[in-house]
């Protein structure tokens, strides 16, 4: 096959398999959550609940770490990774609640967020543990036997 090929880059895809839905999940949740920390930013921004320099700085560290996040789950610990940037953003909700009710409603939010995220990374592992049993049940060759040979 050439780099010409259409169906060069299927090959390869097939060889690695069906993509992780524990990294599918949990790369949208992520995501999701640095489309909220953005637009929470400019909510704070905008009413005025920090000083300026704070809330750009918290709220883009909170953004681009999601993001980043959601880009490198392929590397081992990024789950973790993850998982502490839950709790951190949780804790800092928790923080913004004390002060006042806009940060009420980041607190519910982002608790939601980390209910999701736990959630992701539950089910997705249950999809990919059932994904491979199925694998390891089914016949190695298509045609080689089953329901619908014949």
């Amino acid at each position: 096959m050439s780099a010409a090929d259409p169906g060069a880059g299927q090959s390869t895809a097939a060889a690695r398999g069906p993509r992780s839905a524990r990294r599918q999940f949990a790369a949208t949740m992520l995501t999701l959550e640095a489309f909220v920390a953005f637009f929470g930013t400019l909510v704070a921004y905008g009413l005025r609940l920090a000083p300026t320099g704070t809330i750009w700085v918290v709220g883009g560290a909170a953004t681009l770490s999601c993001l980043l996040l959601a880009g490198t789950l392929r590397r081992p610990g990024a789950y973790l990774a993850g998982s502490v940037l839950q709790v951190l953003v949780l804790v800092g909700a928790v923080v913004a609640a004390t002060k006042d009710a806009a940060g009420v409603m980041f607190l519910v939010t982002w608790a939601v967020f980390v209910a999701l995220w736990i959630a992701a990374l539950r089910l997705g592992a249950r999809i990919d543990r059932e994904r491979r049993e199925r694998v390891e049940v089914e016949p190695s060759e298509p045609g080689s036997g089953g329901l619908d040979a014949g």
